[in-house]
């Protein structure tokens, strides 16, 4: 075989270790090829976008930055880097952005919950331990940069000034490199608030927010290529649209971010709604910060795609109040069967054994205490059999009474796959949650090293078929500083992951709770199915 057929295939490999698909056949060739084994190859590279924590100056944010190390990597050293975006964060309008009403009602909200006044975003925050800086960033310096597979590095900044990130790893930092950033708020809107950095993307569904009076619920934006995106916001009532002409068209310039309150994009206040983010050109990082006038703030996910089978891991024993918000986005109704996945097994909640989606409606559906003192995850599939009707889904726990709840959210998410992580992880206040919906499951369980110090810790759990595993994960040995989990599957049947942190303060059970789905470090390439060697004759 000759140099340009080399070279042909050398690229097609290349263009799936980065893109993941690449079909390679003969010109001219239109007969079906017979099926090969695909060889799999970690990704070359990876983008990852984390959005502006916030902009309470009270807040304290720590950004962690992680690739697991493995027995194979991409090619070269690599880079791995997360800055701040060009631009401060800005609250979107239809068709640009800019300051509008919704940052307007936001800082008096605050004002009126005795937080402090917006300041708004002062750009920069100093790479620590990388280092803890004030929130004035330089947008040319990386917040973190990682050197590295195999151990964390984490910044904090504090103040309203925590930028958005956005950022690329390539070479042996590429595969599995995850990012999160965890942010703690005394006062005001409170509330311990994690998120998972996310890759960009065009679609987005956020089921479980909200327009009523007592919330402030926030879309993020986070644009990562160097033109500008344009996206669209849709909102779905229980009783179908909301209608909106502000959620359309909505630009989000060129490697920044931009905010739009939800409740500004329609006359309507409605306790379950499900966001439909979608954009008509370009890319976008997109989550949703919630805040709540009693029980605090947090992020939002989204849910993974719509699918007739969902599994929501992670209640935690001690929850006090879950509510079920889904939502069906195609023409059929949704009949769905509600099992909570204890350590004992499947049980239907007693008179909420299923739940009737209308189609693009969405329903809630309040659990009430449903795990009563064990740990539990949700989950729904059709009520008769098969593949059933597609939907979206989140839950909305809160733990604590009076006025020590706290709220939280856990969106439906995919299994571990080959691996996921989960970035930052503290000495204490950890739990792992790990539910096999259908077989029996076997995943390996790794503790990087700490970011300041210790060695890596692994550990094997089998999670039995139609239950849930809540286990206090293993803490690497002489851990100085956080750590990252890494959860791979051995064996058996597919595992769904969730690590909730927990820091109590002041009678406050301040948690939050982040999904662990497959990272997709790796990517299947097709073996070529013919000489084509031909190509140089």
């Amino acid at each position: 075989m000759k140099s340009s057929s080399l070279s042909l295939i050398a690229g097609t490999v290349a263009l799936a270790a980065v893109t993941g698909f690449a079909v390679l056949t003969a010109p001219g060739d239109t007969s079906a090829a017979e099926p090969k084994a695909a060889t799999r190859l970690p990704v070359e590279r990876s983008s990852l976008l984390c959005p502006a924590p916030g902009r309470s100056d009270l807040a304290e944010t720590t950004y962690t930055a992680y690739t697991p190390a493995a027995d194979s990597a991409g090619g070269g050293a690599g880079t791995a880097e997360l800055t701040p975006s060009t631009a401060a964060t800005a609250d979107g309008t239809a068709g640009g952005t800019g300051k509008g009403d919704g940052g307007k009602e936001e800082d008096k909200k605050k004002d009126d919950k005795g937080g402090k006044d917006d300041k708004g975003d002062k750009g920069d925050g100093k790479s620590g331990k990388d280092g803890k800086g004030d929130g004035k960033t330089d947008s040319t310096k990386p917040v973190l940069s990682l050197k590295e597979p195999g151990k964390p590095v984490t910044a904090e900044v504090s103040g309203a000034g925590a930028p958005a990130l956005v950022g690329t790893a390539t070479g042996r930092l590429a595969p599995g490199w995850a990012a999160q950033q965890t942010t703690v708020v005394e006062a005001g809107a409170r509330g311990l608030l994690g998120v998972s950095c996310t890759s960009p993307g065009a679609d987005f569904w956020f089921p479980a927010v909200s327009t009523a009076k007592s919330r402030e619920d926030y879309v993020h934006l986070t644009n990562p290529d160097d033109t500008a995106a344009v996206a669209d916001i849709e909102l779905y009532g229980p009783d179908g649209s909301l209608k909106s002409d502000v959620g359309e068209g909505i630009t989000v310039p060129a490697r920044s971010g931009v905010r739009v309150l939800i409740s500004t994009l329609t006359s309507e206040a409605v306790e379950d709604v499900t966001a439909h983010v979608t954009t008509r050109t370009g890319r976008v990082g997109a989550a949703v910060r919630t805040a709540d006038d009693t029980t605090g703030s947090d992020w939002l996910a989204a849910s993974v795609s719509p699918n007739g089978t969902l599994v929501l891991p992670g209640i935690p024993a001690d929850a006090t109040s879950v509510r079920l918000v889904a939502f069906a986005p195609g023409d059929d109704d949704a009949d769905l069967k509600i099992q909570l996945l204890g350590p004992g097994g499947p049980i239907s909640p007693v008179g909420n054994e299923s739940l009737h989606v209308k189609s693009r409606m969405t329903a809630g559906v309040d659990l009430k205490d449903v795990t009563r003192g064990e740990p539990g995850s949700l989950l729904l599939s059709p009520t008769k059999g098969g593949e059933g009707t597609p939907v979206v889904a989140a839950l909305r726990v809160v733990r604590g009474k009076g006025d020590g709840r706290e709220a939280g959210y856990i969106p439906a998410t995919g299994p571990v796959g080959a691996q996921a992580t989960a970035a930052d992880n503290r000495a204490k206040g950890s739990t792992l949650s790990l539910t096999a919906p259908g077989a029996t499951g076997t995943v390996k369980v790794i503790a990087s090293a700490g970011s300041e110090g210790g060695e890596q810790v692994v550990k094997t759990y089998t999670v039995k078929g139609g239950t849930t595993l809540a286990v206090t994960p293993p803490v690497p040995s002489g851990l100085k500083g956080g750590y990252a989990l890494t959860v791979r599957t051995e064996s058996g049947g597919p595992v769904h992951a969730a690590r909730t942190l927990s820091l109590p303060q002041d009678g406050v059970q301040m948690f939050t709770v982040q999904t662990l789905s497959d990272d997709r470090g790796t990517v299947a390439v097709p073996d070529a199915v013919q000489d084509l060697s031909v190509l140089d004759d």
